[in-house]
């Protein structure tokens, strides 16, 4: 069977990746300018590149309780090795933890698609949408955070984003829907780092999917880190959390 990709080339003793020679790559590219080649295609420009570089940095860590590092670092304690440990945090990742990226980035580039479909403006699609997702009793993944009721990274994202000259339509969206969330529900749900991501990714250009790939990407030098930290600093099989649990199956009987 014959594949296509156009990825990277492998020939002895030459690799060319997205057409530039790797050894080319190695100290001359930051790894995030790389990571935008990868998924992308092309070279980041100036602006893109840092911000695709604190993009990356806002994911990398968020403490012990997130199921990410808490997998991590309870099948480390098994005595695995490191790579063996970082992967069960990642597989822990899914719609519920690190999946409002993509799935708030899908929903921000349809509503903006939607706009312009319909001839309407930011502002107006905003409301719609709030009022159809409190109706259908949904809810907008990238709002609300059950820790911070400001996030400072979505905050500093932001800032680079409108220094950089980035922001638009999505991000705009974004914020119009974090008022009228307030204004329609009574209640205070600021965008989060997830839903900050979601709306500079897709005023970037890039596709939805990819937006786990962005929590992935970060994540795991943090998890590599606790995992590091787990085998180094505490027992094996050490007592991490007290679990009270009731049994409630069958009645005890004989054979």
């Amino acid at each position: 069977m014959k594949w296509s990709s156009k990825i990277t080339k492998v020939e002895p003793n030459h690799l060319v990746t997205r057409g530039y020679r790797q050894e080319d790559l190695i100290g001359n590219v930051p790894f995030s300018h790389v990571v935008y080649l990868l998924l992308k295609g092309e070279m980041p420009s100036k602006e893109h590149g840092k911000m695709i570089d604190a993009i990356l940095t806002a994911c990398i860590d968020h403490g012990v309780t997130p199921p990410t590092a808490m997998a991590s670092r309870i099948v480390a304690s098994g005595g695995v090795p490191l790579p063996t440990a970082v992967a069960a945090g990642i597989l822990s990742i899914g719609d519920a933890h690190g999946g409002a990226i993509e799935k708030g980035a899908k929903y921000l580039q349809e509503g903006v698609f939607r706009a312009k479909n319909e001839n309407k403006k930011i502002r107006e699609i905003a409301k719609i949408l709030v009022k159809e997702s409190k109706e259908q009793r949904k809810r907008i993944l990238g709002f609300g955070h059950r820790v911070h009721t400001s996030d400072p990274r979505t905050k500093k994202l932001f800032e680079l984003s409108d220094q950089l000259g980035i922001t638009s339509d999505h991000i705009f969206l974004s914020k119009v829907i974090e008022k009228e969330l307030e204004n329609q529900t009574g209640k205070k749900l600021p965008i989060n780092v997830d839903g900050a991501i979601a709306a500079i990714s897709s005023d970037m250009g890039f596709d939805w999917r990819l937006g786990k790939g962005f929590f992935l990407l970060g994540r795991v030098a943090g998890l590599t880190a606790h995992v590091y930290e787990e085998q180094t600093q505490e027992k094996p099989m050490r007592k991490m959390f007290t679990v009270e649990c009731e049994y409630d199956g069958p009645k005890e009987k004989d054979l």
